[in-house]
């Protein structure tokens, strides 16, 4: 498949891809997953090495894809890498989980969030919460109609925005933080505290998002180099953002403190270094943030109802393009599945059972780069000839493999019928696909 016979248009740069990563990998979680992370690990040394640890697995993740990526930069991402190693049917099946439930689900819920922050910040009234969210999905939705490097430098801006409260809690912590941040102790621990794989299982979560550039292998300038670059660098500053706000946070105020304060935590060290004014550009700089992150999600998911339709696995009008290049059908689809789930069930609900799925398809694609590796030696040359290969192998691909088998089983251990929920909305599309096949024949 020729990547000239798309028609999107690639004016993606790599700086254009790392805040697509970063933007979309950092939302609002990492504003109030401070408390849960350090009551879990059970003291601030170990919160700040869970942090860690869970960035570089993710990294490993990265880096593993990366490759794959490299051998077969085009428009689909995780569908497009599923579909090439393992056939039609498993590549239908990693695009239908994402297209109809994921991608809608989490489009829904970062929009339901943010309508909720909006209502709140201006004091609008509480009914307007769901018309507001809306409102978001359609307006950054006509946004990424335009030319992809509008949403592209909105996803820079906001990216610039989000990064502001980080870096500003890290420095306060390091010149004026009283309290010694390592070493720290929680007293009053969690059911599930002092547990460090627990505690990095909660970052891993914080972590995804990542893979999102993927879908748009197709648009990036120079796939081949310039999607590795910009997934391992947006990896590496998300990692160093979050430990570094992990580090400022217990720095400025004592553990226990944090733990007992919760989601407010973070609030706490703003207001106590910033004031009141501080904590309102807090809540603005986390509004912003959701945003970037919302456009970060209509600018790749629609690409990938783009490369299902290209391979006839969805009607065809799904990839008309628009006079900039940009697939205006998918976009409208999936904002209008969004919108309808923010008005019938709870996107948070969907999402949740989502995730499970969709790391079950990062192992799979992960395990695939020695697929691929294994036929290229097989046949003596390389077909798709990669132009990043990831160092250290095979170390780091079983790291990444391993990092995800550990989230899949401890979310099969907390969570068996959610669990069970995700893999029953995978198999639907069975049927669906035997379907298409037979209208195709």
């Amino acid at each position: 498949m020729a990547e000239a016979k798309e028609g999107l248009n690639r004016s993606m740069g790599v700086w254009a891809g790392i805040s697509v990563v970063i933007g979309t990998v950092i939302g609002s979680g990492i504003f109030f997953k401070q408390a849960q992370v350090l009551e879990t690990a059970g003291g601030s040394t170990a919160a700040v090495l869970a942090w860690v640890v869970g960035g570089l697995i993710t990294l490993a993740g990265g880096l593993t894809i990366s490759e794959i990526g490299s051998r077969i930069p085009y428009t689909g991402g995780i569908y497009i890498y599923i579909e090439r190693i393992y056939g039609k049917f498993f590549g239908f099946l990693a695009g239908w989980a994402q297209v109809f439930f994921y991608a809608p689900a989490i489009v829904g819920s970062l929009a339901a969030y943010f309508g909720v922050l909006f209502v709140n910040f201006f004091g609008l009234p509480l009914g307007a919460t769901k018309w507001v969210a809306l409102a978001a999905i359609t307006l950054i939705s006509l946004m990424n109609m335009l030319d992809n490097r509008v949403p592209s430098a909105f996803s820079m801006v906001t990216t610039f925005i989000k990064l502001l409260p980080i870096v500003a809690i890290l420095i306060y912590g390091l010149f004026y933080g009283r309290v010694d941040a390592l070493g720290q102790t929680v007293n009053a621990v969690s059911q599930h505290g002092g547990n460090f794989g627990t505690a990095v299982l909660a970052t891993l979560f914080a972590y995804d998002g990542w893979a999102t550039l993927t879908n748009m292998g197709g648009e990036i300038k120079n796939p081949g180099k310039n999607m590795p670059r910009a997934i391992v660098g947006g990896i590496l500053i998300v990692l160093l953002a979050y430990a570094g706000i992990a580090f400022g946070m217990m720095k400025a105020m004592p553990a226990n403190e944090i733990v007992k304060l919760g989601d407010n935590a973070t609030y706490a060290v703003v207001i106590k270094a910033f004031g009141d004014f501080g904590g309102r550009a807090l809540s603005l700089a986390i509004l912003i943030s959701i945003a970037g992150t919302l456009n970060g999600k209509m600018l790749a998911m629609p690409r990938m109802m783009y490369a299902m339709a290209e391979h006839r696995f969805l009607p065809r009008i799904l990839m008309k393009v628009n006079r900039f290049k940009e697939p205006v059908v998918s976009i409208l689809v999936l904002a209008l599945l969004a919108g309808v789930l923010l008005f019938t069930i709870s996107a948070d609900w969907l999402s949740n059972l989502c995730i499970f799925v969709i790391w079950i398809f990062y192992t799979a694609t992960f395990i695939g780069l020695f697929i691929l590796r294994y036929r290229e030696k097989r046949a003596g040359f390389q077909q798709q000839p990669a132009e990043f290969v990831v160092p250290l192998y095979p170390i780091i691909p079983l790291v990444a493999i391993l990092g995800a088998l550990f989230i899949i089983i401890s979310t099969m251990i907390t969570n068996p019928w959610s669990s069970l929920g995700s893999i029953c909305l995978v198999l639907i599309g069975i049927p669906v696909y035997m379907l298409i096949q037979k209208r195709q024949r």
